[in-house]
């Protein structure tokens, strides 16, 4: 049956057409939200010489089978049936009032509602053409009605670090159904929930649950709903209540004797407010010289050996109680203070990097230069005929000789007379020096110096 039914809807919906030209012009789909309204076209063309309109007919097509809607006829005028005689009129003014001419006989339908959703035919009966007729499919859409709600005005943050159900979205009674989306930097984590309605519409909802605690306080959470384009958000912020969080500040770690105005203060996050702080020494009572001020501990006269324990302050709100401490030592004299150890640290650490990159890249350089000069070097001097070579050079002295290589065996010692004339000695046989001379160059080859030699004559006296 509802196969037949679907031939049936996909015949209508093709423009029928007489031999005679007549024909039915319709849209073949309209659509509109649910209290809107929409208009349903239906223009007859009429063939030339045109044929006479008898009567024409719109109907309800649902489920393979029709009800009619409204009837127009050129001598008994306009009928609307019920359920849509308040909510359905002939657009042109002239149908209303018992005319020949129906050629356009649209119809507006006011109010929309989900069940007006079907196939509209509008039908022509002429003469002596017969009936023509065509078919619109209406679709009615139902927008949704989005809002978003927090579980409950005030979280409360448990010790037991359960999740919980923090915010609820839904939208609901839409027609196609929403997509729900969260925009957040919570880390928590999404449900979602589909449930039709007996009309047709969807109904989504989707819960966020988050574990509570200090850092989702005053948190923002968004919900997105997407439906067909358009996106509705809608956002709440967090009230999260939790116990204190309790740190004491004041003691820097030199605190020596005879020190003036010291105190400590008792620091504690928390919502609601913290509303009772109470301070306790460890092993003992508070010096006499503290006095009590809110939340601070402030010593009177200079700082003695009596000061020193371990300070403990417990902050109370409506939620709990945490407790903060301190171990306060106390030294005979201040204690030196130096630059941050760890800028220090971390710009002595560039600097060496830096140090040690340049010292390698200088002897990778002078290496590699080493290396370019000897190779130079050797492929010259393989170059050279036997007679230009340089002689080897002399063996290296030893790092205690003295200046112009001397040594003991160059020294002679001669002993004179008060009377005697000093006595030319004969000259040593000449020391030739083989180091290359810096004044006579090389001129056979571009680059190199010709090696020479000296003679170097040593006189010994005393």
């Amino acid at each position: 049956m509802a196969m037949l039914a679907s031939i049936w809807i996909v015949l209508l919906s093709v423009t029928i057409q007489g031999g005679d030209g007549q024909s039915v012009q319709m849209d073949p789909i309209k659509s509109g939200f649910v209290g809107s309204q929409v208009e349903l076209r239906c223009i007859f063309q009429n063939s030339n010489p045109p044929v006479k309109i008898s009567q024409v007919t719109w109907q309800k097509f649902v489920n393979g089978t029709k009800q009619n809607v409204a009837i127009a006829n050129p001598s008994l005028g306009v009928s609307v049936l019920p359920p849509f005689k308040e909510r359905v009129t002939f657009k042109q003014a002239a149908v209303r009032h018992r005319t020949p001419s129906l050629e356009d006989t649209t119809i507006m339908f006011s109010n929309l509602k989900l069940s007006d959703e079907a196939a509209y035919i509008c039908e022509y009966t002429t003469f002596p053409a017969g009936n023509r007729e065509n078919m619109v499919n209406l679709t009615v859409f139902a927008k949704p009605v989005t809002h978003m709600t927090l579980t409950t005005p005030t979280i409360v943050a448990r010790p037991q670090k359960r999740k919980m159900t923090v915010a609820t979205c839904q939208s609901a009674n839409g027609k196609p159904p929403s997509v729900i989306q969260w925009e957040t930097t919570l880390k928590g984590e999404s449900t979602f929930q589909e449930t039709r309605n007996v009309n047709g519409t969807v109904t989504v909802r989707s819960n966020y649950v988050v574990v509570p605690g200090r850092e989702t306080h005053k948190q923002k959470l968004t919900c997105v709903v997407t439906y067909r384009g358009d996106r509705i958000k809608n956002s709440v912020v967090l009230n999260v209540q939790y116990e204190p969080e309790v740190t004491i500040e004041g003691f820097d770690d030199n605190w020596y004797l005879n020190r003036k105005d010291v105190s400590l203060t008792c620091n504690a996050d928390a919502n609601p407010p913290v509303t009772v702080y109470q301070w306790k020494l460890l092993n003992g009572s508070l010096p006499s010289t503290v006095e009590i001020r809110n939340n601070s501990l402030i010593f009177k006269g200079p700082v003695t050996y009596e000061l020193a324990g371990t300070y403990v302050c417990d902050a109370t709100n409506s939620i709990g109680t945490r407790t903060g401490l301190v171990e306060v030592n106390v030294t005979e004299k201040p204690m030196a203070r130096g630059p941050p150890g760890g800028v220090l640290g971390v710009l002595g650490g560039v600097v060496a990097a830096g140090l040690l990159i340049a010292v390698a890249i200088t002897v990778f350089m002078v290496y590699r230069r080493q290396q370019k000069t000897r190779t130079e070097t050797d492929n010259d001097l393989t170059d050279l005929p036997p007679a230009h070579k340089p002689a080897p050079p002399p063996p290296k002295k030893k790092s205690g000789d003295l200046k112009g290589h001397l040594t003991s065996d160059d020294i002679q010692v001669v002993r004179l007379d008060k009377d005697e004339e000093m006595q030319k000695l004969p000259l040593q046989p000449p020391y030739y020096d083989m180091a290359p001379s810096e004044s006579i160059p090389f001129t056979d080859k571009p680059g190199l110096r010709r090696p020479h030699l000296r003679a170097v004559w040593w006189c010994h006296s005393m």
